[in-house]
């Protein structure tokens, strides 16, 4: 059976869909995932070999590179969400896992670049929890 996603962007505006397996799953913890998305790691998905078709927004997808890396993120320019991207001249697609709307069964490979870790990313495990917001 061939694997299929579908994602958007928070607006709506994107919406694309990716038609094949994913290779990996890393929680990246560097300094520019930090600044990416604004939180402790970037949660992302790869593959050399599945492809991904824009059913909308396409024209409202934006991409930018760190100057002299291969670092690069690619967002909707109405929300600013995190959408997939191909990089390495088109040989990887990378799709941040959040921006998925169907279930995704397979769980992270490895938490990445962990050396790099925000300060206030330890023992999380250990602050309280609530199913929704606190009172």
């Amino acid at each position: 059976m061939i694997e299929k996603h579908a994602g958007s962007c928070l607006c709506g505006e994107v919406r694309f869909e990716i038609t094949g397996p994913f290779e990996r799953f890393f929680l990246c913890h560097c300094s520019r995932c930090r600044k990416d998305t604004g939180s402790a790691h970037a949660a992302n998905l790869f593959s050399s070999s599945a492809t991904i078709t824009w059913l909308s927004g396409e024209g409202s997808i934006r991409t930018y590179r760190v100057p002299s890396t291969r670092h690069e993120r690619s967002f909707c320019a109405e929300c600013g969400s995190a959408l997939p991207g191909l990089q390495m001249n088109g040989a990887l697609l990378v799709a941040p896992a959040g921006s998925l709307d169907t279930a995704l069964e397979t769980r992270p490979d490895a938490h990445i670049c962990v050396a790099s870790s925000a300060s206030w990313d330890r023992d999380l495990h250990k602050v309280p929890a609530f199913d929704a917001l606190p009172g």
